[in-house]
């Protein structure tokens, strides 16, 4: 048989998920800063009637990485819309919802470089 018309085979990652180790938290508010060699991604829980939120995990990652989380997090929200329809961030008057800084559907995948 000729190697040369066999297609490559990919590299294919095996996750295991095992319900009495794997850590589950929840998080309605995300602190993210960085530096020139990584990003921190603080995921917090703030509860009505207390004065501070609660840092659960914090998640280090190189910018290359962050850049792929961004992108997933894109591609499968704009999954979900198309699914469930569009997420509001902006509630049924128009303005803001309180705590929302941004209107992600301005957003989308980022390649690098810019279109000039």
């Amino acid at each position: 048989m000729d190697n040369n018309n066999q297609k490559p085979q990919q590299n294919q990652l095996s996750i295991e998920l095992n319900p009495q180790t794997t850590k589950v938290s929840y998080s309605n508010l995300a602190i993210i800063s960085h530096s020139r060699s990584e990003f921190v991604l603080d995921f917090a829980a703030t509860l009505p009637g207390l004065p501070k939120a609660q840092v659960g995990d914090r998640i280090i990652m190189t910018p290359e990485h962050a850049k792929r989380l961004m992108n997933a997090l894109f591609d499968n929200i704009s999954k979900y819309e198309a699914q469930f329809g569009v997420i509001d961030l902006n509630g049924n008057g128009g303005s803001p919802k309180p705590g929302s800084t941004f209107d992600l559907g301005s957003f989308g995948p980022i390649g690098g470089g810019s279109k000039s």
